[in-house]
């Protein structure tokens, strides 16, 4: 024990001594490696009575054979050492319950491992387990199987065997196909697949969860497989760099050229051609508006698992390659990305092609045309053709039920139809339950092929089979000339001078509410019917008054910068908005508790500053930025700094403080550095916590930093065990109801009967009366889950419940029955101790319970 950190021996010391049952020789977040054990002490295996040995965040490579020495071992934990192998020996441990071993370096499982029969958790995330033993089916008490963050293809059908499993963890592994044995674990409630270049079943219908799993696979057991062949084809680019007639020559390459008016919102068409197995393949082709009102609403329609093409005008050299491959790099989840010259008038124009390649992975072709003349035309053809069909989700099986349905609505001219509708469509090509109708229209909402908004309970009522008809309602509002002059303002009468035509006049409601779901446009707190578009919003920033003493200040900058950030944040957070002068196109002043916050977009420098003064500073922080991260989060693949003030004396009334990358403090506490020095003069160090906690909780972060693997917070976060309920028993409550219906017949017999009894007689009936009401009242008041909405615990709630009908059906029977005429008047004083005896006692017995 020569090497063991004296902090260890204490508590090996101190098990030995007290016998007792748990022994922690783990370490936290600030532990220094050299404190950490690289062997487990051989004193250890001599406490054979230990039921809980935690050795996680060490540096053991090795488990010694001595560990079978401790066979009253329930729970194992080694998570976060360096451990390459499992031995045999670990078999030994047959009380074994939970097994820890997270963040190692495991490559494989021993077969020994199917021999812990009493196991029911096992944490194996973060190793790099390439397969799963089918060995592991062994485990039929298993009830938690961690396996993220390992680089797992496949997963064994004998997985279906683990009868008992409730929650298995897969994500950030190599997964590409579910076996359809994995419905067959009728327990499992929780399944977690994020981060899997999963193809089948269908990503739409994994991210929903275990149940749409299940049925997805019935589905296809039940009504046969078919295919869909079906793809969104959406091009980009600058205004006027021919995108609608690249469009028409992709439908008919005999188009004729013509000057084209400038596509306002999107422009839809369908195309089609015929595949090797004589299906139609259907492609659906998305014209997107170059203007600039139109780049913040893209990212609604830029769907993932589509083909993107941006067309450049190479006679203009306007094209900003970098901001369209980021967009589309951003918003479709890398989707492949093919770059058309449109070289007017035989224009050449070069591009770093290989420069681009570096930088962006889902660009696969530069081809060059001449759309007047239909040179190259062929070969773009060709090359669209060939991505489109070999998309990730082009052939996925599907329930033929689902390609009849999608058949149907393709071949229906209308522009949206009621739920009810589509219920009886789904129902006429073979569905029975609707809960498989839903699944389908969420799937095809995913796609984008029509638009299904379940969780709204406007919208839910409609599906939209035309999301064309959907957008050019949503541009008829930001083109109209009325609502630019004014600004973005708009009213409901205005919206029905917009949307006059017979095919939006009986849905202004759902139109609006879809604007609104969007983040296109808030409807003003103070001033009901009166909507803002923020995007239309004046480009000036107004004048106001700025307390500038005392400020807190935090930044946000991008590596790139979409748009429409900051008008997505004024919808989002417009409640906390009381002067409508106070808010422009790239920025907005909010107010709440007496406090003020200043969120204003410099797309220039891609940066969003906030500053924050008044009361509650640090509240309306954590608000604003909440809302912000939550924007951010709807990007998967943006990339941004958050930059926290510097708190020293130089800095702390300063508008322009240094500031530090949020990470950077991260990583300071990772590495146990508590101070950090401002780069203004003069240095001084500052506390790192400090500076985070000026502009957020910290507490969290100490944890977040300790666990900075994703699978970390696995340990932490295990599924909620059943617990008995706090609730009364049926019993119990009937006990409780007997008593309080005893107390009141006794009550109205007493009524209707007044000189039934003596005094003194009585005198003992009330009494009983108001003990049998508190009882119930006791009883009663535990049941109704009280504590959650009172700042009282459940035991005081049960006394307060029993004193409050004592004192009232002592009350009752004192005044409501009045003793006989004959007999004894009791003193006033004599009745009040006694009322104030009973009580007391009363309380004691609440106190005790």
């Amino acid at each position: 024990m020569a090497n063991t950190p004296q902090r260890f021996l204490e508590k090996i010391r101190e098990a030995k001594e007290k016998q007792l049952k748990e022994l922690d020789l783990s370490n936290d977040w600030n532990s220094d490696d050299n404190e950490k054990l690289t062997e487990i002490p051989a004193e250890v295996f001599e406490l054979k009575w230990l039921e809980v040995l935690n050795l996680s965040d060490n540096k053991l490579t090795m488990l010694p054979d001595a560990i079978a020495h401790l066979q009253q071992l329930t729970t194992l934990k080694l998570s976060r050492n360096q451990l390459t192998m499992l031995p045999d020996v670990i078999a030994r441990l047959q009380q074994l319950t939970s097994l820890y071993l997270s963040g190692n370096q495991l490559t494989t499982l021993p077969e020994a491992i199917a021999r812990l029969q009493q196991l029911t958790s096992l944490f194996l995330s973060g190793n790099q387990l390439t397969t799963l033993p089918e060995v592991i089916a062994r485990l039929q008490q298993l009830t938690s199987l961690y396996l993220s963050y390992n680089q797992l293809t496949t997963l064994p059908e004998a997985i279906a065997r683990l009868q008992q499993l409730t929650s298995l963890f897969l994500s950030g592994n190599q997964l590409t196909t579910l076996p359809e044995a994995i419905t067959r674990l009728q327990q499992l409630t929780f399944l977690d697949l994020d981060n899997n270049p999963i193809e089948k079943p269908p990503p739409e219908i994994v991210k929903q969860g275990i149940k749409a799993i299940r049925d997805y696979f019935r589905q296809l057991k039940a009504e046969g497989t078919d295919y869909l062949y079906e793809a969104k084809l959406l091009i980009v680019g600058e205004g006027g760099a021919g995108k609608t007639t690249l469009a028409k020559k992709i439908k008919d390459q005999n188009y004729q050229l013509r000057e084209e008016d400038t596509t306002k919102g999107i422009q839809v068409m369908q195309w089609g051609f015929p595949t090797e197995n004589e299906r139609e393949f259907r492609v659906n082709i998305w014209d997107f508006g170059g203007q600039e009102i139109y780049h913040a609403t893209h990212q609604f329609f830029l769907t993932k698992r589509s083909l993107y093409v941006l067309v450049a005008d190479t006679r203009e050299e306007n094209t900003d390659f970098y901001y369209w491959l980021n967009v589309v790099e951003l918003l479709s989840d890398n989707s492949p990305l093919l770059i058309i010259k449109n070289e007017k008038q035989n224009r050449h124009r070069e591009i770093n092609e290989r420069q681009l390649r570096g930088q962006f992975t889902n660009l696969k072709e530069t081809l060059p045309t001449n759309l007047a003349t239909n040179r190259g035309l062929e070969q773009v053809l060709e090359q669209i053709k060939h991505y489109i069909k070999n998309l990730p989700h082009i052939g996925s099986p599907l329930p033929k039920t689902w390609v009849k349905v999608r058949d149907a609505l393709e071949s229906d001219a209308r522009n949206y139809i009621g739920l009810d509708e589509y219920l009886n469509i789904c129902e006429q090509n073979g569905f029975t339950q609707r809960n498989d109708k839903l699944q389908l229209s969420s799937y095809l909402h995913d796609l984008g092929v029509c638009l299904h908004f379940q969780e709204d309970p406007l919208l839910n009522k409609t599906v939209i089979l035309k999301p064309k008809w959907g957008t050019d309602a949503v541009y008829k509002v930001l083109d109209n000339e009325k609502v630019i002059r004014s600004l973005g303002s708009f009213t409901r009468s205005d919206l029905a001078n917009i949307w006059c035509e017979g095919e939006y006049v009986t849905m202004h409601d759902e139109l609006l509410r879809l604007m609104i779901n969007f983040k296109l446009c808030y409807e003003i707190p103070t001033s009901k019917e009166n909507y803002i578009a923020p995007q239309l919003l004046s480009a000036n920033q107004p004048s106001y008054d700025w307390n500038q003493t005392n400020n807190l200040i935090l930044r946000y900058t991008y590596e790139f910068m979409p748009k429409g950030i900051i008008t997505q944040f004024i919808v989002a957070i417009h409640e906390l908005i009381t002067e409508h002068k106070c808010v422009w196109k790239s920025g907005v002043v909010l107010s709440k508790d007496q406090t003020k916050a200043e969120v204003i977009e410099y797309y220039g420098k891609r940066e969003i500053k906030i500053r924050v003064s008044g009361r509650h500073k640090r509240d309306l922080m954590t608000i604003v930025t909440h809302e912000l991260d939550k924007i951010h989060d709807s990007y998967q693949r943006l990339k941004y700094n958050k930059l926290i003030p510097c708190n020293c004396y130089t800095c702390k009334d300063s508008q322009e403080p240094h500031f530090y990358l949020f990470e950077e403090l991260r990583q300071f506490i990772y590495d146990k550095e508590d101070q950090i020095q401002c780069r203004k003069k003069p240095y001084k160090k500052v506390n790192v916590l400090g500076l985070i906690d000026d502009v957020m909780d910290s507490r969290g972060l100490v944890e977040a930093n300790f666990m900075t693997e994703p699978y970390k917070s696995e340990e932490n976060s295990q599924p909620e065990v059943h617990r008995p309920s706090s609730q009364i028993s049926p019993a119990e409550r009937g006990i409780a109801l007997a008593m309080a219906l005893a107390v009141l017949v006794v009550f109205i017999v007493l009524v209707l009967n007044p000189r039934a009894m003596e005094g003194g007689t009585l005198a003992i009936i009330r009494f009983l009366a108001a003990a049998f009401a508190g009882i119930s009242g006791y009883l009663l008041t535990g049941s109704l889950g009280l504590e959650a909405h009172v700042p009282f615990n459940k035991t005081n709630i049960k006394a307060t419940g029993a004193f409050a009908a004592f004192v009232l059906v002592l009350l009752l029977f004192f005044y409501g029955v009045p003793a006989s005429e004959n007999s004894d008047k009791p003193k006033p004083i004599s009745d009040a101790n006694t009322t104030i005896t009973a009580i007391a006692s009363m309380n004691q017995q609440s106190d005790r319970t």
